[in-house]
């Protein structure tokens, strides 16, 4: 078999033919956003990518259930950091006098709100260094460990500081879940299908929420129910654990370990009736990529890792991508909204306070499974750039209604609403809240857990976890600050932040967001060498789903075996 070969651009000279550049250094993409003519004649090859073969597999063979099943049993964690999320809002409003034999005040509901979050920065910071150490799945299932300890100890709580420790051990689970999820998703999925099967790990996530909000409201006459509310959660924790002891790791984590007989035994699994020789070329394709950070014990190679990821101009701007991305998810406002919804709603005047609750997680839930048919077919980019002015403006309805409502916050957890009861300025906070959902649910509460596909493999671990820490780092400053906001700049102010950070986010992904749907990950690289390269990554992309739409057209007119000689990557098929 012929021995891969890097070629990383490609210049058409017209009908003169094509001049290749060889495999030195990469070659960047000067000028290309400034010299619209040369960008055009830029195209950069899927050579040496990860997923040449799955390409292959994937349109000769169909894509097994064995991926599927996978994918669901991985997503239960985003159920659960959903479910979490959720029911926490319906619990601070009926716990009441449950805990040390008084009420809550905003300072205790955000000490107990926030130490989820808290747990979960702790754990994820160090998450990705432990799934390349000891494997994606044993890390999931050590976090359905914690999630048990956390949920007894909340369930049994009679004192606020149990329950808040029971909360910061369920958010050490959260956060190994929210981080390895996705990265394990991301590992087994072909590229053609990558987005929207971590869209479905999203998707779980809202359907948590949605379902928390249920119960919630379900229980919420019962005596004790948001100790039933929490117990429930032992369900899904049980149920993963319990799929993963009969299920495999990753084929990339067995090719990292050297155990190339497991990752081709899982690759097998994974594509239905695939050739052999098929499955060997990807297995040789992935031992190729296989780049092992140097080091003679574990702390020196995570410190080389660390240096790397910061050293390398395309690592970085993949860093501040990542990061940047979770950062606005938090800080535009959301988390706020579902931790405090309950007591948001009662402000306004709405009695079943968790009912309107769903009807928010509702819409989120509705619109992620939008997400999921577009985040592929449009792209990342594009659904951003309309998700977040959309969530801008509903922020800024929503501000404006809060001020004709006159709501302050006093100490001592006290709302002062100088038009009080159900109104029609309530009736638009609600529906603003409801918009912004939606948009939210479409844009920027999708696309940041995409962010496995910014990194290449040897620094992939430590990215996605300083991406996720900066997500929970946002939640922690969120969820212990949103009642004290609302409190000392009134609930107009804090929607009004949240907008303003909208703006600026929706300049940032104007700016500085490449568009990656369809691309190769070597190719992700290639646009983060010199810059963000916005037009290339865009034309590129573009470039990619004709490809895929010509290759479908192939198979529908039984020409597969005449295109495939065609395609970019033939050259290493060759031997």
């Amino acid at each position: 078999m012929a021995q891969h070969k890097f070629a990383d651009y490609h210049a058409d000279k017209g009908d003169s033919g094509a001049a290749a550049v060889s495999s030195g250094s990469p070659v960047g993409v000067d000028g290309v956003d400034a010299d619209a003519d040369a960008l055009s004649r830029i195209q950069i090859k899927p050579v040496n990518d990860e997923d040449d073969t799955s390409v292959i597999i994937t349109f000769n063979q169909d894509v097994s259930w064995f991926i599927v099943v996978l994918t669901f049993v991985a997503s239960i964690s985003g159920f659960m950091f959903g479910y979490d999320t959720g029911y926490i809002s319906s619990a601070l409003v009926s716990m009441g006098t449950d805990l040390d034999n008084r009420l809550l005040t905003y300072g205790d509901k955000e000490i107990i709100t926030a130490a989820t979050s808290l747990g979960a920065l702790l754990s994820s910071i160090v998450a990705g260094t432990c799934a390349d150490i000891w494997g994606r799945k044993p890390c999931i299932m050590f976090s359905n460990l914690l999630f048990v300890v956390g949920a007894a100890l909340q369930v049994s709580a009679h004192t606020f500081w149990q329950m808040a420790a029971g909360r910061l051990v369920m958010g050490f689970g959260v956060g190994i879940g929210s981080l390895i999820s996705p990265l394990f998703i991301g590992e087994i999925a072909p590229k053609m299908i990558r987005g929207r099967l971590v869209v479905i790990n999203s998707l779980c996530l809202t359907g948590g929420q949605l379902i928390a909000y249920g119960c919630g409201a379900g229980l919420d006459k019962v005596h004790n129910g948001w100790r039933i509310l929490v117990g429930l959660s032992l369900i899904p924790t049980c149920v993963q654990f319990g799929c993963f002891c009969f299920l495999p790791d990753t084929p990339r984590y067995y090719v990292m370990k050297g155990q190339l007989d497991k990752a081709a035994k899982v690759l097998a699994k994974s594509y239905n009736n695939a050739p052999e020789e098929l499955i060997q070329q990807k297995i040789i394709e992935l031992n190729t990529l296989n780049r092992v950070i140097p080091g003679n014990s574990v702390g020196k190679r995570v410190i080389n890792t660390i240096k790397e990821i910061h050293t390398v101009p395309s690592n970085f701007r993949a860093l501040i991508l990542g990061c940047a991305m979770q950062g606005i998810q938090q800080f535009c406002g959301w988390n706020s909204l579902m931790y405090f919804s309950g007591t948001i709603f009662e402000t306004v005047g709405f009695k079943n306070s968790t009912a309107v609750s769903i009807v928010v997680a509702g819409t989120n839930f509705i619109f992620t499974l939008v997400a999921f048919f577009a985040i592929d077919r449009i792209g990342r980019r594009v659904i951003l750039l309309i998700g977040l002015p959309g969530m801008c403006v509903s922020l800024v309805v929503c501000a404006i209604a809060f001020h004709y409502m006159g709501v302050r916050f006093e100490g001592g957890g006290n709302a002062v609403i100088e038009h009080g009861g159900f109104s029609a300025w309530g009736i638009v906070v609600i529906l603003s809240i409801i918009m912004y959902a939606a948009f939210y649910a479409l844009g920027i509460g999708t696309v940041p857990w995409q962010q496995s596909e910014l990194f290449p493999q040897a620094v992939r671990g430590i990215g996605t976890s300083f991406s996720t820490a900066t997500n929970w780092a946002g939640s922690m400053v969120i969820a212990s600050t949103f009642l004290t906001m609302l409190q000392n700049i009134t609930p107009t102010g804090t929607f009004a932040l949240f907008a303003a950070l909208s703006f600026v986010s929706f300049l940032f992904i104007y700016f500085c967001y490449p568009e990656l749907s369809g691309l190769e990950l070597e190719e992700v690289q290639m646009i983060l060498k010199d810059g963000f390269n916005i037009k290339a990554s865009q034309r590129l992309a573009k470039k990619r789903k004709q490809q895929m739409a010509n290759q479908k057209d192939a198979i529908h007119d039984d020409k597969l075996q005449g295109y495939n000689k065609n395609k970019p990557s033939d050259e290493l098929m060759e031997g």
